[in-house]
């Protein structure tokens, strides 16, 4: 069954209350980071959620991701790390800095078909468990419409698509990184932000006239599965990020 905007054989007119809800989209999966479960509303994500997290340069994105796949896997899910940022040499020694201590899977292909075969396999080694993609970055995603690989300006649009239409169909979560520049704009069409459920927001506290200055603020932007939470003030350190407080 695939989770989209359309519901099979619907006939149009119909009311509301005789819709059934499939019984994934009454479960949701804690990550064991107390500030990201709660910007989903407290309980966790749901299952089919694709999720855009952006930030500025130097924020911390690859380290917050790094630190919530570690989560993951303590919390009994099983989770996907797919780089195409930075080598998986480069990825080992930041996970021994943070003192990550949970095994977690990785990846570095930039070929979305390659990454979703991975999940495949992941889902059929660890049957019940809840299956996590992390991407770290949309705009080196390769979707494979092209033979020769190349990527054009429709490409990161066709592979976030590929990636939410796996998670609709599979039940899967995927967080996908995404760029912006040091203004904060974001680096890319901004219909990706329509496609997906969920997007999360790292940026530093520049204002030095702030009692936050220089400390990271996360925040949901965009939810369709439940509330927003509260914004979060994060500090940051050779340990990774850990919440200092919220606005």
């Amino acid at each position: 069954m695939r989770l989209n905007t359309q519901i099979k054989d619907f006939k149009q007119g119909s009311n509301i209350l005789s819709i059934d809800i499939p019984h994934q989209l009454e479960a949701t999966a804690k990550t064991g980071i107390g500030f990201i479960d709660d910007s989903f509303g407290g309980a966790g994500m749901t299952p089919s959620v694709t999720t855009l997290f952006t930030g500025v340069p130097g924020s911390g994105k690859t380290t917050l991701m790094l630190q919530l796949a570690n989560s993951l896997v303590k919390q009994g899910h099983t989770c996907l790390f797919n780089t195409a940022e930075e080598s998986l040499f480069q990825i080992r020694r930041t996970a021994k800095r943070l003192g990550l201590e949970h095994g977690f899977a990785v990846g570095d292909a930039n070929h979305v078909p390659t990454i979703l075969k991975t999940c495949n396999k992941l889902r059929e080694d660890n049957p019940g468990k809840q299956l996590f993609l992390i991407i770290d970055s949309l705009q080196t995603l390769d979707d494979g419409h092209f033979s020769t690989g190349r990527i054009t300006s429709a490409t990161a649009e066709r592979a976030l698509q590929e990636i939410t239409n796996y998670c609709k169909d599979n039940w899967v979560i995927a967080l996908v990184v995404g760029q912006v520049n040091k203004a904060g704009q974001f680096s890319g069409s901004s219909k990706l932000k329509h496609m997906v459920d969920a997007h999360m927001h790292l940026k530093i506290e520049t204002d030095e006239r702030s009692d936050n200055f220089g400390y990271r603020l996360f925040e949901m932007q965009k939810n369709r599965f439940g509330g927003s939470g509260h914004a979060h003030i994060l500090d940051m350190s050779s340990r990774g990020l850990k919440e200092y407080g919220t606005l």
